[in-house]
């Protein structure tokens, strides 16, 4: 499905530069479009006109709806707003009112899927981003964790992840097993019975499908590297800056070292009783990281016009043909 938000360039820009939740323009279907309403709503309300039309043609689809609520600035609709204040929560409550329009919106997906009888053969993902930043004045976004977004512990890369088939998957199980986003396209690739071999190859990610139907099945230990990035012109400089590795039991952060099977929320650095594991995860890290720096990109380039291709469409529809309303078809 191709529509999109880019709260980063000017049409989508308000006071500040700080992006506006309200009227985004967006890209649908190669056409800058102007849309009327709240972001959220819009893109579950497209999503959703989008999959009851591929259910009413027969075809299989997937489906990827991501928004960038409850992202700062921190924007909700009035009647959000109002839901929080008729309920006693005090300012600042923005970023309530906008998780509570993503459930909204996230409950009306769910009715709309069995109003049009598609629950029973559609598998439902619900996961989110790494939370806030660890300066955050609110840690309950983080569950706890240590630090938090734009770091490598806990609180910067554990994410929930919820799965619901109907008469397929049983629910109310918790899965301890160490998974990551390297794992969703192999999982769908063998629900979807796609023969995919040589491209799943490639990658380090493993079926889900045994877990799903068993959180007590074997699963082999692994190792997940952790990296954030910010790379300047020489990605060698940043080998050692912000990394982890993570472990069925252990996380390595630079030097800590962290017992996560006993020690969760990362309270204690237990480097100078294993020395032994923190240099064999450290070796693995700079052995993966070498192996990386082929695939990575100069995030500090300045990116000539032709590397900006939705501005530069904008502009020139804009200057050619103007830029039209447009709006889902209704529900």
């Amino acid at each position: 499905m191709a529509i999109t938000s880019y709260a980063d360039f000017p049409p989508n820009q308000g006071e500040g530069k700080a992006a506006k939740y309200f009227d985004p323009v967006l890209l649908h279907n190669d056409t800058i479009v102007q849309t009327k309403g709240y972001c959220a709503d819009i893109f579950f309300h497209a999503a959703l006109a989008w999959m009851r039309e591929q259910h009413a043609n027969k075809q299989p689809f997937f489906a990827y709806v991501s928004t960038n609520t409850p992202h700062s600035p921190l924007i909700a609709p009035k009647e959000n707003l109002q839901r929080m204040a008729d309920r006693g929560i005090k300012k600042p409550n923005e970023r309530l009112a906008m998780i509570e329009n993503i459930d909204d919106n996230f409950g009306i997906m769910m009715q709309k899927l069995d109003q049009w009888k598609m629950l029973d053969n559609t598998l439902v993902i619900f996961t989110t981003d790494n939370g806030s930043p660890h300066k955050s004045e609110d840690p309950n976004f983080r569950a706890g964790h240590k630090t938090g977004k734009g770091t490598p512990y806990e609180g910067g890369v554990h994410v929930p992840s919820f799965w619901y088939w109907k008469g397929k998957l049983q629910g109310g199980k918790d899965i301890p097993a160490l998974t990551a986003h390297i794992d969703l396209y192999p999982t769908f690739c063998e629900l979807a019975g796609a023969d995919a071999s040589q491209a799943v190859q490639k990658l380090e990610g493993r079926s889900l499908l045994p877990l799903l139907e068993n959180p007590a099945a074997d699963w082999a230990p692994r190792t997940l590297q952790t990296h954030r990035g910010n790379l300047g012109a020489d990605p060698r400089n940043a080998a050692d800056k912000l990394w982890s590795v993570r472990t069925d039991r252990w996380r390595l952060v630079g030097k800590e070292l962290f017992d996560i099977e006993n020690d969760p929320y990362e309270d204690h650095d237990v480097a100078n009783q294993y020395p032994e594991v923190v240099e064999q995860l450290s070796k693995q890290h700079f052995v993966w990281y070498e192996t990386m720096i082929p695939y990575m990109i100069n995030q500090n380039n300045t990116w000539e016009e032709e590397r900006a291709p939705l501005e530069t469409l904008y502009f020139q529809q804009k200057a050619k043909r103007g830029i039209p309303l447009w709006s889902p078809t209704d529900l």
